[in-house]
């Protein structure tokens, strides 16, 4: 890893914790639709986020999650209610964590690390809590703070603020090619963590690093 980096900073949902591990949850409250539902909340929920950055009307990623859920029971013609809402969206603070990233984090814990998510606190503390994560020296930073959501270049200039540090320091770690291409264009370090399998998207960017999974990050120094 370049000399010049001071801190790694990990995009949370996707990259460190399976958004889709939801969806045994989805398949027992509504079954032949599991994974079907878990995909599209997910759509949406970054559908909504975009959106409603670029149309200014900015609300916390919790209340998006929400919104997001409501509309895919309703487009799927789910028979959903509150309560079986208010258990998948608890369902968000007990996301399971990619099998490589504890092992990966704590290997890493010599250097600075912190997380930058769209999440807001109220959702990534309580899952952080939760997790194997818990006891590593983790900053955890929220788009919250200045209301502006990923990929936006005003986001990441959170990062600097709350760290400390130039964006040149900055090695920024994503598996969403929206949030690599955010961050590269932003002036990070990147490394991207295919674990599709995908191609990158064209957005005029590149990611500096690529690997399947978190491993990559330790094993290029090995």
């Amino acid at each position: 890893m370049e000399s010049r980096i001071k801190v790694i900073v990990f995009d949370v949902y996707g990259t460190l914790f399976n958004v889709y591990s939801l969806e045994q949850q989805c398949e027992k409250l509504f079954p032949g639709k599991g994974r079907e539902l878990c995909e599209l909340w997910r759509r949406k929920q970054l559908e909504y986020s975009f959106l409603r950055q670029l149309m200014g009307t900015y609300e916390p990623f919790y209340t998006i999650t929400r919104n997001a859920l409501t509309y895919s029971c309703r487009q799927l013609e789910l028979p959903y209610n509150d309560q079986k809402i208010e258990n998948l969206l608890d369902g968000y603070l007990h996301l399971k964590l990619y099998k490589e990233v504890e092992y990966v984090l704590k290997s890493l814990e010599d250097k600075q690390l912190a997380v930058f998510s769209n999440g807001s606190l109220d959702m990534l503390k309580p899952l952080i809590k939760e997790s194997p994560l818990k006891d590593i020296n983790l900053k955890v930073i929220s788009v919250d703070e200045a209301k502006v959501y990923k990929p936006t270049p005003m986001s990441y200039q959170i990062c600097l603020k709350q760290l400390s540090v130039n964006r040149e320091e900055v090695l920024f770690v994503s598996s969403n090619t929206w949030d690599i291409a955010g961050a590269k264009n932003f002036g990070f370090n990147t490394a991207w963590i295919n674990r599709q399998k995908i191609i990158f998207d064209s957005l005029g960017v590149t990611s500096d690093a690529e690997y399947t999974d978190l491993l990559g990050l330790i094993n290029q120094n090995s």
